[in-house]
């Protein structure tokens, strides 16, 4: 990665500082250009981009050689994926010690004006005649001469007759502004040289390194992830949300956090006891502290957990500390919530290809999981709902025992891993049925659903005879076996009607039981996107799009129905007594949180994944601070 010197560096200090108790604003002096209130830049494949599932921000100097190099693979990994699912918008970004490439960007700025579907093509022919533009060759040019050579380049592009609309453009004041915006707007975000890589507006692990098309792949995957804002002064984390573990952990202390390299990690946040105000450690004699046979009573409590994914765990030790909670009423509240949690000081495995970019937020049942924490404290009750958007947006409300329409089957603890199992006694796909007896766990920390047979032959193969589209031939680099060649002019791909029959009668319906891959530029598949497994049956997170799943620990029930996860609905809250990855789940561990039931109505603590349109008048609390669900692509093996 290039960098800007130090003197250029500083001239890219943020002129807003997010503070989460201050909100302080610096401004730029009216004589200055403003800079873009949300995104500047260039849309690849004139896709919407805001709304996407993922939104890949690329920050590009033309005549980088690293920004050069970083473009193929990520080209080629967008390519995988259609344009409904994955974004990129490239924003240039002209390093000042590059003589000429303000004058490319200009070049950018000017060519998307007259033809926008020339832009990226432009930008192509940059990096491939990069050399003949990189400072030493040009210093006995003229700025005129080099400039007349932009203009022909761009002019193969965006056509021969624009050639004096391109001579024009650099005698047009605004294309010299968009192009200082440009690199005000990549300040203003933390970019210090190119390439520099956001998603979902998080900064990029590896941002600042060509990655190459597997590590994109990797990146670009199917998980959950949210917002957490912890500690004093309060630091914010972008977490996997995994409802098959149970303990929180952060990036800490690292002596192995993905990536070890960078001094910026996700959100630039590594989280620190010694940082923290509020942080206390949690001594071997607590409750929390499961290996006490490793420590003594005077000293801090380790864990280690390890997920069923190969090779994959997160160790270190516990600390208490604060989760920052507002309401999303009318008048916002800030409620602090004492939260036991792991300082991840080491992480293996598929943890250090970007499945929990700041770290897990364990969802599960045991008593040291965020919702056992928050319903011992009588903050709310001993029951949460996740909505999973078909727009990859959602939102995760603590308390929420869902509504009296709802669907309900009883839920199944075992013992000796508690999870969240059900018994589903019927497959349909279409007017086909299976009836059968099988024990099924909802995990959202997989990102795909996984049956073993009976189950998954029946459904599969059932699914297949309905389709009337050729099938495509097996390829390694997807997990499915049954997908299907869809032709240019397809955008949407019309599934068989499936559902589940659990127990008590109740129907669980699946509305997205596939996704759309890009093989290669306007060639695009339909996957059944469920994977054989030897033994487990897990419903993925795939399989819950559409739906709010309510996860009532308090009644042992799990409930679901359609739902817009924009909307706020009034729902039944019960108070508890306040005394008392790619399947990422850890070892069997061997207790269950306790509840009593009482009546009343309980508070319900809302994170919100994107803004909501309405209101109820309930009070909603909100701990996931931009409240913006991220949607990720990624497969792990989970056997």
């Amino acid at each position: 990665m290039e960098k800007v010197s130090a003197f250029n560096a500083m001239s890219c200090v943020l002129f807003l500082f997010s503070l989460f108790f201050f909100s302080l604003w610096f401004g730029f002096s009216e004589a200055q250009l403003p800079i873009p209130a949300r995104i500047d830049g260039f849309v690849y494949r004139k896709a919407p981009v805001w709304g996407r599932s993922v939104v890949v921000e690329a920050f590009l100097d033309p005549l980088c050689p690293d920004s050069r190099d970083s473009w193929p693979p990520l080209k080629q990994a967008i390519s995988y994926y259609s344009s409904a699912r994955v974004a990129v918008v490239a924003h240039p970004f002209p390093l000042p010690y590059h003589s000429n490439a303000f004058t490319a960007c200009r070049s950018l700025h000017i060519a998307n004006k007259l033809n926008a579907s020339s832009t990226f093509p432009l930008l192509e022919l940059f990096f491939k005649y990069q050399e003949k533009y990189y400072n030493a060759p040009t210093y006995r040019l003229s700025r005129a001469s080099i400039t007349g050579d932009f203009v022909n380049l761009a002019a193969t592009v965006v056509g021969e007759n624009s050639l004096p609309a391109l001579k024009s453009g650099f005698n047009d004041s605004q294309t010299d502004n968009a192009a200082r915006i440009s690199f005000k707007y990549g300040c203003s975000r933390g970019v210090t040289g190119t390439p520099f890589f956001f998603v979902n507006g998080m900064q990029l692990q590896d941002s600042g390194e060509p990655l190459d098309y597997k590590n994109w792949r990797s990146i670009l995957d199917h998980l959950y992830y949210a917002m957490v804002s912890v500690g004093t002064p309060s630091l914010t984390f972008m977490v996997a949300l995994d409802t098959g573990s149970d303990l929180f952990w952060l990036p800490c202390d690292c002596s192995s956090c993905a990536p070890t390299s960078s001094a910026s990690y996700g959100l630039s946040s590594f989280y620190s006891p010694n940082m923290s105000l509020t942080s206390q450690r949690v001594p071997c004699g607590n409750d929390f502290c499961e290996h006490q046979n490793e420590c003594s009573e005077t000293t801090q409590c380790p864990y280690k957990i390890t997920y069923v994914s190969a090779g994959t765990s997160s160790s270190g030790f516990l600390v208490e500390d604060v989760l920052y909670l507002t309401t999303e009423d009318a008048r916002p509240e800030i409620v602090e919530a004492q939260i036991v949690f792991g300082c991840g000081q080491v992480q293996t495995g598929s943890f250090l290809d970007a499945a929990a970019p700041n770290g897990l937020l364990g969802l599960g049942m045991e008593k040291i999981s965020v919702p056992s924490i928050l319903a011992s404290k009588g903050l709310t009750s001993d029951s949460f709902s996740m909505c999973f958007g078909h727009d990859g947006f959602g939102r995760i409300s603590f308390g929420d025992q869902g509504s009296s329409d709802q669907e309900e089957t009883p839920l199944y603890v075992n013992q000796l891993h508690p999870t969240y199992n059900i018994t589903i006694t019927g497959i349909s796909v279409e007017n086909s049925s299976l009836n059968l007896d099988i024990s099924t766990f909802f995990d959202t920390g997989t990102s795909f659903t996984y049956l073993a047979d009976p189950a998954y032959s029946f459904l599969t193969e059932t699914f297949d005879a309905q389709v009337q589209l050729n099938r495509y031939a097996t390829d390694s680099r997807i997990p499915f076996e049954y997908c299907y060649s869809m032709s240019s002019n397809d955008t949407k791909f019309h599934a068989p009607n499936l559902s589940f029959t659990t127990e008590g009668g109740s129907l669980f319906p699946v509305s997205e039981p596939g996704i759309v891959i890009s093989i290669q530029q306007h060639e695009y598949i339909y996957c059944l996107a469920v994977v054989r497994s030897n033994k487990l049956n897990i419903i993925g997170q795939n399989f819950m799009t559409g739906l709010r799943v309510v996860f009532d620990r308090e009644r042992k029930i799990l409930g679901w129905k359609p739902f817009n996860c924009y909307d706020v609905e009034e729902s039944s809250s019960l108070t508890v007594n306040s005394h008392n990855s790619s399947v990422l789940s850890p070892l069997p561990k061997s207790y269950t949180p306790e509840a009593t039931r009482e009546s009343g109505n309980g508070t319900e603590i809302t994170t919100q994944l994107t803004p909501s349109l309405s209101h109820s008048s309930q009070s909603h609390l909100n701990c996931f601070k931009p409240a913006i669900l991220a949607y990720a692509f990624l497969a792990l093996a989970i056997l």
